[in-house]
C-alpha cells in the first residue's frame, strides 16, 4: 500500500473543490417551501374521520380547513376558531363527537398560522391585515365559501375566543350562538353618552403604567403580550436554544394542568403587584425571552412519555409547522392589540353586546380567565346578555379542549342541542 504525498493530497481536495462547492450552494439555496407550495396536512396526522382541504379565495387568503361531519345530509355548521400556539390541529379530538352529534364541524389554520397564508410575514409588513374585524371577515368568508349563510355555534379558545367574541357582536345574523374558552369577553368599548351639552371638559383617561411598573418590581418583570409584540420573540422561539420541539413542549406543559404551580384566583386590578402573582409565562421576567422561561420547568422523559393528552407525535405537527413557518405571523395579532393603532374601527360597535346564546368553558388550572381583572364578571353579568353557562373543567389547564376532550366535547354538544338553531343555519 503506497502512502499518499501532500502533493497527491493537495490535487485530490482540488479536483473535488467543484463538486463540494456545487453540493454546498445547491443545499444552502434548497428554498423552505413556500405557503402556496404546502399541501393539506396528510390524513396520516388526523384522527379517520377528520381530513384537511384547502380553501382559496377566503378574504384574499388561501385558508388550510380540517373538516369533519361532511358526508350525507347537509347539516348545520359549526365553525371552531383556534388560539396561540396552535392550529386548526388543537380542535382534532373534539371534532368528531360534535360531528356525531349532527353538525359539520369546520377548524381552520388562522391567517398566519400553518397552512393558511400569511405565514411569511416579517417583522416591517403591514399590520392591518390582522386587525380584529379583518379576522371578523376572515371568518364570514369561510362560512360562505362552504356555502353557508350562518353558523349553529362559533366556538374560540384562547386569541380564537375574542375572533369568535367579535364575530358575534359584528354579526348575530351569521354566528347565531356562541363558546369562549380560556379568555373572557369584557365586552365592545365604550364612548361618551348624552354629552352634548356638557360644558364641563372630559376627563383626560391617565397614562398606561403597566409596564413602567411590572419592570420596577424586584425581580423587573414584563407581560407576555408586550413582550410578544418585539422583534425579538419570534426568532427567540423560533430558533429556541433547546428547538422549536422542546420549546413547545415546555410552553404547553407549563400552561396546563400537569405543572403543578398553577393555582389561578381572581385578581382585584390591573396593577403590577397584582400581575407579578400569575406565572412567569404570563408576567415574565424582564431579561428573559420566552424559550428560556419555560426552558426552566421542562418536564422529564418519564412525564413526557406517560402524557396522553398530547404524546410527542401529536405534538410534533406542532413543531413541525412552526419549524417550518416561525411564530409571526400569529404575533401579528398581539402587536394588532398592543400597539392602539389598528382597532379603532371597533368603536363602530360601540354599547354592542352578545344576545346570542353563549357559554364560557376553562380548565380550572387555567389562569387565563382571570389576566385581565374583572373581564370575567364583564362577559357574565353584561357583555353577554344569554350566557347559559361557565363551566371550569377539572385536570385541564388552559389547554382545556386538549387535556380534557371528553368532558368539553360533551359540554359543546350540550350547549348546541339545547341553544343552537339547527333550522335557518344551511
Amino acid at each position: 500500500m503506497h502512502a499518499i504525498t501532500r502533493r497527491q493530497l493537495l490535487g485530490s481536495l482540488g479536483a473535488l473543490a467543484p463538486t463540494l462547492i456545487s453540493t454546498a450552494r445547491a443545499q444552502a439555496q434548497t428554498p423552505t417551501p413556500r405557503p402556496s407550495d404546502v399541501g393539506p396536512l396528510p390524513a396520516s396526522a388526523l384522527p379517520r374521520g377528520v381530513r384537511a382541504r384547502l380553501v382559496n379565495d377566503v378574504n384574499g387568503i388561501r385558508m388550510h380547513v380540517l373538516e369533519a361531519g361532511f358526508d350525507g345530509a347537509r347539516r348545520p355548521l359549526v365553525l371552531l376558531v383556534h388560539g396561540f400556539p396552535e392550529l386548526a390541529f388543537s380542535w382534532r379530538k373534539v371534532m368528531l363527537p360534535i360531528a356525531a352529534a349532527g353538525y359539520h364541524v369546520i377548524a381552520p389554520d388562522l391567517r398566519g398560522y400553518g397552512r393558511t397564508s400569511g405565514t411569511d410575514v416579517k417583522f416591517d409588513d403591514d399590520l392591518s391585515p390582522w386587525r380584529t374585524l379583518n379576522e371578523v371577515t376572515d371568518m364570514v368568508a369561510l362560512v360562505s365559501a362552504f356555502g353557508y349563510r350562518s353558523v349553529a355555534a362559533v366556538v374560540g379558545h384562547d386569541f380564537g375566543s375574542p375572533v369568535a367574541a367579535w364575530c358575534s357582536v359584528a354579526r348575530p345574523d351569521v354566528f347565531r350562538s356562541t363558546v369562549l374558552m380560556s379568555a373572557p369577553f369584557g365586552g365592545a368599548p365604550v364612548v361618551p353618552f348624552n354629552s352634548a351639552d356638557s360644558t364641563a371638559a372630559r376627563p383626560t383617561a391617565p397614562p398606561d403604567t403597566i409596564n413602567d411598573d411590572l419592570a420596577k418590581l424586584s425581580p423587573p418583570r414584563k407581560y407576555y403580550q408586550r413582550y410578544y409584540s418585539t422583534r425579538e420573540a419570534n426568532e427567540n422561539m423560533w430558533h429556541a436554544p433547546q428547538g422549536v420541539h422542546a420549546f413547545l413542549r415546555g410552553y404547553y406543559h407549563m400552561k396546563s394542568a400537569d405543572w403543578t404551580d398553577n393555582h389561578p384566583a381572581p385578581l382585584k386590578a390591573r396593577t403590577a403587584d397584582e400581575w407579578a402573582k400569575m406565572p412567569r409565562y404570563y408576567v415574565m421576567d424582564l431579561n428573559k425571552g420566552m424559550a428560556e422561561t419555560v426552558a426552566l420547568e421542562m418536564p422529564s422523559a418519564s412525564s413526557i412519555a406517560a402524557n396522553t393528552w398530547l404524546p410527542d407525535a401529536e405534538l410534533r405537527v406542532y413543531s413541525d409547522e412552526y419549524g417550518r413557518t416561525g411564530f409571526q405571523g400569529g404575533l401579528q395579532s398581539y402587536r394588532v392589540g398592543t400597539s392602539g393603532r389598528f382597532n379603532g374601527d371597533l368603536l363602530l360597535f360601540a354599547g354592542r353586546t352578545i344576545d346570542q346564546p353563549s357559554m364560557f368553558i376553562a380548565g380550572r388550572s387555567d389562569w387565563g380567565a382571570y389576566q385581565n381583572p374583572g373581564a370575567l364578571d364583564r362577559m357574565q353579568k353584561t357583555a353577554c346578555t344569554h350566557m347559559v353557562a361557565a363551566h371550569f373543567v377539572d385536570g385541564a389547564g388552559h389547554w382545556v379542549q386538549q387535556e380534557q376532550a371528553e368532558r368539553v366535547s360533551a359540554l359543546i354538544v350540550e350547549f348546541l342541542q339545547r341553544n343552537a338553531p339547527r333550522q335557518g343555519s344551511l
